[in-house]
């Protein structure tokens, strides 16, 4: 068995032993515990933790399996989850490319999924197989509008784009290119590199010659913060931008005082102690946060911890709808049903965001789930939030 593969939560092995495994919901995970994004998958995992166990009377059963950062593997646990464990809803994964390769496998199944990563090509447009395939994180598409209204906003006409050499990074191009050209921003520069890249100075290089106003960095996690110290290196003065695949304690310690100043758009959960009480969200953004920093102390909160908790708010407000419609001892009917109450989801408040889910939307986030902040002192610090 691979290291973190399996770690079951709720029931005792005894406990499940005594009473038939279908009576329970039984939730599967796969999460990037290992590899180039552990520092999103451990937060999420985290979270795991503080998710209910019991809904509407129902318990809760949980089963995490790491995908170690492979979409392969993502595959592999997803299939396991579903044939194996026999789950009635999949989580994660925690990354783009992992979530794309296991679209498939979950709609062909019909087991509803909610993806814990930002592609927009997740859940858009909502046929075929993704119409089993939910996320409750910020779209690509809805943080590029913001980062690209940030920066025309203030002047900026000339960037350059370096981002990862997978579906993340070429979703985060055609989406912040569709908002800059709508925009009179002229990319000025594309530059990729993988996650597993220990150097980008040749990248860095191509960006500097092309002498841009800012450079928006599209990756996630602690690799990100490769190209912004090379950039920092290299003397470049303009304004530097990241994505919200970035907004967690461990990329603050990694990159330091070289990311001094560098904006974002992420959740307005990070920032949840500083959003206004006039915002939708401030109660249930604070219900996250004083759980989470209860938990694990004061400045842990994440990107990632923030989305697997909306994972369990949709949950929360999912279960007891789908229980009025099928047992979880007809799984493939509680599966159904289950699809269906995430997709009617209207008005929920989490702490991303408000979520409107639809037919045609299983994404159901507007601008309510979208916060500009500026890294100072290794802390992120609030500049706007909405519109």
């Amino acid at each position: 068995m691979k290291p973190f593969a399996r770690l079951a939560l709720g029931a005792t092995l005894c406990a499940a032993a005594a009473s038939p495994a279908l009576a329970d919901v039984h939730v599967g995970l796969v999460l990037s515990l290992t590899g180039p994004a552990a520092s999103l998958g451990i937060p999420e995992k985290k979270t795991l933790d503080l998710l209910p166990k019991e809904i509407a009377g129902q318990k809760i059963d949980y089963t995490v399996l790491d995908d170690r950062s492979d979409p392969t593997e993502a595959v592999k646990d997803t299939r396991q989850l579903i044939d194996v464990d026999k789950v009635a809803l999949v989580i994660g994964a925690s990354t783009t490319p992992s979530s794309l390769a296991m679209v498939d496998v979950v709609g062909q199944a019909a087991v509803p999924n909610i993806s814990l990563a930002s592609g927009k090509s997740i859940v858009f447009p909502v046929q075929g197989n993704r119409e089993y395939v939910f996320n409750s994180v910020q779209t690509t598409a809805l943080m590029a509008h913001s980062t690209a209204q940030y920066m025309a906003r203030h002047g900026v006409h000339k960037v350059a784009f370096i981002g990862f050499a997978n579906a993340l990074g070429e979703d985060w191009l055609q989406n912040f290119g569709t908002e800059a050209r709508k925009l009179g921003i002229d990319i000025v520069d594309v530059e990729r590199f993988e996650p597993t890249a220990t150097s980008v100075t040749g990248e860095v290089l191509h960006v500097l010659a092309a002498k841009p106003q800012a450079v928006l960095i599209a990756a996630s996690g602690t690799p990100a913060a490769l190209p912004e110290r090379e950039l920092k290196k290299v003397g470049y003065k303009g304004q530097i931008y990241q994505t919200h695949g970035v907004a967690n304690p461990d990329f603050l310690r990694v990159c330091g005082a070289d990311c001094d100043g560098t904006l974002l758009s992420l959740s307005p959960g990070v920032v949840a102690r500083q959003l206004p009480a006039t915002s939708p969200i401030k109660a249930s953004a604070m219900r996250y946060a004083q759980a989470y920093e209860g938990a694990y102390g004061r400045h842990t909160l994440s990107q990632f911890s923030v989305g697997a908790w909306d994972a369990g708010v949709m949950m929360e407000q999912a279960i007891p709808v789908a229980l009025k419609h099928a047992s979880p001892t007809d799984l493939p009917a509680f599966r159904k049903a289950l699809r269906d109450a995430l997709e009617g989801l209207h008005g929920v408040a989490g702490a991303q965001g408000v979520y409107d889910m639809g037919p045609s939307n299983h994404n159901g986030l507007d601008e309510r789930a979208v916060a500009v902040a500026e890294i100072r002192g290794g802390e992120w610090k609030l500049i706007s939030y909405g519109k």
